[in-house]
């Protein structure tokens, strides 16, 4: 059985003019999609675009209109065949400060609506024009979406409850919506990454000391992931097409203490 095809199709990276997004839109670019970048990121997912072949679409995960209008815009270059959920955004703040203040909730609803309520948004939407191409191969298969959750999900630290509600939310969700598209062979798998070097660390000498500090409480290897290494499990859970339903730790083999 060949892999899922992805020459001529098109896809979808959100968070894509960064980080994990951006390796996954490379690599996917590599295997011959045209990828569309969906980010707020202007210059950055621009350039990430232009660079791939691709297209920018400015996008704000939890507006139906405007994940409407990254999926038209992928649609119009090749049939959708990919979807990676990769936007997403952390707020840390305790249930309760040290002066028992309980944390705003708003804080909490935002981090919610992004990571969990964006997910979803942009996997409603794509699967409904993916539903419509016509299938690859005598399975029926149309296409897949890989969600992007955390180890927070699992062994969320102190300060994270939002943030880890938000991921196990995705993870939670992951195997209903792959039994709900299966009837029209839509893949549904989710990664969950542990300590990642993504931009999000900033730069110079103090940063790169603090990721090495970090990388002493992996596993193996002893170092922070790179985007890359997680874009190779996205590519692998999008063109294995018995990959289905699945939730992954791609960490090193990290547990997160709860600081």
């Amino acid at each position: 059985m060949p892999r899922l095809e992805l020459s001529g199709a098109s896809a979808i990276v959100t968070g894509g003019a960064s980080g994990i997004g951006e390796a996954s839109a490379r690599q996917l670019a590599d295997a011959g999609a045209h990828v569309v970048i969906a980010d707020l990121q202007d210059d950055l997912g621009a350039e990430v675009a232009s660079s791939v072949g691709g297209l920018f679409v400015r996008c704000d995960v939890t507006s139906i209109d405007d994940a409407g209008a990254a999926v038209d815009a992928a649609s119009e270059m090749g049939p959708l065949r990919a979807l990676v959920n990769s936007a997403g955004l952390g707020r840390a703040g305790r249930t309760i400060d040290r002066n028992n203040v309980p944390m705003d909730l708003e804080q909490f609803r935002f981090v919610i609506n992004v990571n969990l309520i964006g997910s979803f948004n942009m996997l409603a939407q794509a699967a409904s024009a993916m539903a419509k191409t016509e299938p690859v191969d005598s399975d029926g298969s149309r296409g897949a979406v890989v969600n992007m959750a955390s180890v927070a999900a699992f062994d969320g630290q102190i300060g994270q409850a939002a943030y880890s509600a938000s991921k196990g939310g995705v993870v939670g969700m992951t195997l209903p919506i792959a039994r709900d598209l299966s009837a029209t062979g839509i893949r549904v798998n989710t990664i969950a990454p542990g300590l990642i070097d993504t931009p999000i660390y900033g730069e110079g000498e103090q940063s790169e000391q603090f990721k090495a500090h970090l990388g002493q409480s992996v596993l193996f290897p002893k170092r922070l992931g790179y985007g890359e290494e997680l874009a190779f499990m996205v590519m692998e859970c999008i063109t294995n097409p018995y990959m289905n339903g699945e939730v992954i730790r791609v960490d090193g083999g990290i547990r997160l203490p709860p600081r």
